[in-house]
């Protein structure tokens, strides 16, 4: 069978607006862990980036908010912060830039879709801000948050406050401990991890919720304990 021609990275720079000097730094942002033979913990995969990544995503936009919001309160900053950096519109933006074809995955993970996953493409998102971040400096990295995200800090819904914190409010309003969060299960391969994890308040039955990582399955959590007890409804 003919093996896939390989993108033109070119098309990926136009996309996200930014020529690299450095190709191997968007190249090493685009390799899953399972390309590599061995899956090596340190290897030139995007795991590294998306930590860095993730940091540089969180000043930029709580840069961008505090000029654009400057009459917003801490809390709702925060809430807007929240709602811009986490992994769902991570991969909202992924998506725009169209990634999902330049993305490197070994031949199973390939085979089953996993370019398309959500929890992928948002953490292909922050290894990409981290690329631009090293290959041109804090303003380029802050004019590429600011193109992609930018739109989206008006959007209906994004100031809203997510399952976590609503819970947290929730309990305390009721005089109960902040929420707790313990790990049910872990399944799945190291580089495709899928855990199970229980949201706990004081004095009610825990409830539990899944994802691909430990922050989608808290959340997953805490929205379910809410519907159950009616704060949240369809």
């Amino acid at each position: 069978m003919a093996r896939r021609p390989k993108p033109d990275l070119a098309v990926l720079e136009h996309s996200i607006g930014h020529v690299f000097k450095d190709r191997a730094l968007i190249d090493r942002a685009l390799t899953h862990i399972s390309a590599l033979p061995g899956t090596p913990a340190n290897g030139p995969h995007y795991q590294r980036l998306e930590f860095l990544g993730d940091r540089v995503l969180g000043l930029a936009v709580a840069e961008m908010l505090y000029r654009a919001f400057p009459k917003a309160s801490e809390g709702e900053l925060s809430r807007r912060l929240g709602h811009l950096v986490r992994k769902e519109t991570c991969a909202e933006v992924a998506l725009q830039w169209d990634v999902g074809p330049f993305i490197r995955l070994g031949i199973g993970e390939s085979q089953s879709g996993l370019r398309k996953k959500e929890a992928i493409l948002g953490d292909v998102c922050e290894a990409v801000i981290a690329a631009v971040y090293l290959d041109g400096g804090f303003e380029a990295a802050q004019a590429l948050v600011e193109r992609a995200f930018g739109p989206k800090m008006s959007e209906p819904g994004r100031a809203t406050r997510d399952p976590k914190s609503m819970l947290q409010e929730w309990a305390l309003g009721l005089a109960r401990p902040v929420p707790v969060y313990e790990e049910r299960v872990r399944s799945g391969p190291d580089h495709a991890p899928m855990f199970r994890i229980a949201a706990v308040v004081a004095g009610f039955e825990p409830c539990d919720g899944e994802g691909r990582s430990k922050r989608l399955a808290e959340q997953a959590a805490a929205e379910a304990f809410l519907r159950r007890e009616g704060v949240l409804k369809d």
